[in-house]
Order: structure tokens, then sequence, then C-alpha cells
């Protein structure tokens, strides 16, 4: 059998479908699969053994526009796969598997799509599965008839190599982190808007406490369009950090990230990855909602202030950013030290 997936394109939900991707492996060990992804998802699967073939699917680049897709719907059509299980929501992923002429195409009845799927399956209703997002795709698999039951892990795990661990902590050295210093990594952009972002002055002001507390190197992480909150970040710390903003690509943050200490951020994909990894993890949530999109771990520990407007969901606050600003240094500190005092007590 030869199956196809249209993976998520977020890279959060990318981790969160994982336990999904494993079922369909374990269901059909022997299966052909393959799975469509945006490059910087791909990258985030390499090393995962989830699938035989990763395929990236650019829609800014090579499959820009109608010709684009239509380039991708031809060279999907010559591998001839049988099935196609659509995890991605939207119109293009059933349009894309349509036009490849796979003749099973499986998909949540979303999006106006129905037609375009052989098996359109409803979406579940208000409180007929748990809350949090990594169930959603396990029951698609579900109600697909690929899984008997929706299996609830505790923890969401990315392999990293060995030798990529290797590779990141020598790059990390050569960047300036001091050997054997904690390593506290700060993500404080957030690509999907403007409102799920912490103020710089706030990160700034707990990295400073936990440096004078602990005598850490703090990095920070970000892709280069938040080179500016990186900036503002840097320029209200005492001791310069690390920063690492631009000058790293996703396929880098699993391997980086597991050779730090503790990971301060918005929630973003950078989150997930660095709970995947291992990491405990501050998670500052402003107009989302934790019971949805958590990281999936035990050590994460979530702050949160919850004005009457939250969660809204927006990209950009209209009114005045109520549910960060009123999350205060103190609180992301106070979530921090724990956690960095078990790893002082470990590493004693």
């Amino acid at each position: 059998m030869r199956i196809l997936i249209r993976a998520t394109n977020w890279v959060g939900d990318a981790i969160l479908a994982l336990p999904a991707l494993r079922t369909v492996r374990k269901r059909f060990p022997d299966a052909e699969i393959a799975i469509v992804a945006r490059p910087y998802v791909a990258d985030i699967y390499r090393d995962q053994e989830i699938c035989n073939q990763l395929i990236p699917y650019d829609p800014k680049g090579l499959h820009a526009g109608l010709f684009g897709r239509e380039r991708l719907a031809a060279e999907l059509r010559v591998q001839k796969f049988d099935v196609a299980l659509l995890l991605q929501n939207a119109f293009d992923a059933a349009w894309l598997v349509w036009r490849a002429n796979i003749p099973e195409r499986i998909g949540y009845a979303r999006d106006s799509r129905s037609l375009l799927l052989t098996k359109a399956v409803p979406l579940p209703r208000r409180g007929e599965i748990p809350t949090h997002e990594k169930f959603y795709y396990l029951e698609l698999l579900h109600r697909a008839g690929w899984s008997d039951n929706l299996q609830d892990e505790t923890f969401i795990a990315l392999h990293v190599p060995e030798e990529k661990r290797r590779s990141a902590d020598e790059f990390l050295c050569k960047s300036g982190t001091r050997q054997g210093a904690l390593r506290i990594a700060i993500g404080a952009g957030a690509s999907y808007g403007s409102a799920k972002c912490w103020p710089p002055s706030r990160f700034a002001e707990v990295a400073n406490r936990l440096q004078s507390e602990t005598d850490s190197d703090v990095i920070l992480f970000g892709t280069a369009g938040e080179a500016n909150v990186s900036t503002a970040i840097s320029a209200e710390m005492r001791q310069s950090p690390i920063d690492l903003t631009g000058k790293t690509a996703i396929a880098d943050l699993p391997a980086l990230l597991s050779q730090c200490h503790l990971f301060i951020g918005n929630d973003s994909g950078a989150i997930h990855v660095a709970a995947a990894v291992g990491l405990p993890v501050v998670a500052i949530f402003g107009p989302t909602d934790p019971f949805g999109t958590s990281p999936v771990t035990r050590r994460c520990s979530i702050v949160q202030q919850r004005p009457y407007c939250s969660p809204c969901f927006l990209r950009r606050c209209p009114t005045d950013h109520r549910c960060m600003t009123a999350i205060t240094a103190d609180m992301a500190e106070a979530a921090a030290k724990p956690w960095l005092s078990a790893i002082q007590v470990q590493r004693a």
C-alpha cells in the first residue's frame, strides 16, 4: 500500500500531530508512506521514522500559484498513491490529492471540500473528544477506521540523533556559550501574530534576574523577521545575550534546544520543539488556550492571566493587549526558578 499524508502547516501543530503519524506508521508497518509538508515542517519530521519519503510543498516558491500546484499534483500522480490522509484542514489539501488521482481520500469535512473526498469525516462536536489538539488528529484516524481508540500521551518526543546534538553543542560554544554554564533559551516571537507576544522588556527583566541568580547564558532564538524583538530584549539586558535570531533554521532548532536547559517563550512552534526535545518550558499564554494547544510534556509551567476577552484567538489585539501586559516578570520568574533549581541539583 502507498499512503500519502498531507501534514499541517504550523510547527506546533506538526508536533501535536506526531502521535497520529506514529499511529499510522504502526498500523501500516509495511506501507510506503510519504508526507507532503511545508519545507520547515518537513525539516521537523526528519529523523522521526514516521515515513519513507518527505515531499516539500513550497507555495511561495516552486509550487506558487495554480501552475505550481498543478506541477506538484502531477509529481504525486506519477507515484500512484492508493490513499491520501489529510491532517491539514484546507480546501487546497483536498484539491491537491484529488488532482493527483489518489483513489481514496480521507479528511475532515470542512472548508467546503467534502465533494473532493471519498471519506469526508464529520468534525467532532464540542465535548465529544478531549479539548487538546493532539486528540483532533487521533480522532480523524479513529473515525476513518485506522485506530481503535484515542491513546493519551503525556509526552510527545522528537528524536535528535547524537551527531546532531554534538554539532549543536559545538555551534553554541562557538557562538559564545560558556562550557558548563546553564543555558536559558528564549523565544520571544510568534509567527501567528503579535497578539501572542509578551513584551520584550518583560523577557529582558526575567532574563536579568535569572542570570544574576544562576550565572547562566541566555540565548535568543527567532526568525530574521523577529530581529527587532531580540534587539529590544538585548538593549535592556545587563549582560549581552547570545543572539541567534535569524542565524539558524527551523531544521537546526531541535538539536540546538536539546543542548539548552530551560526554554521561556510565547505560545509558538519553538516552545513545542523545546518541550519535545525534553526541556522544561515556561509557556506564556495570552490570546490562545493552553487547554487546547499547550506543549505535551509534564515539564511545562503555564503562565497566564485570563481577562474577560481571553482566549480570543486573534492575531492582533484590537484593544490594550491586557492578556499579555497583565503577566508580570515576577510570574514568569516564579515559574522558571523551580526548574532551574532542579537542574542545578541534578548537575551538582
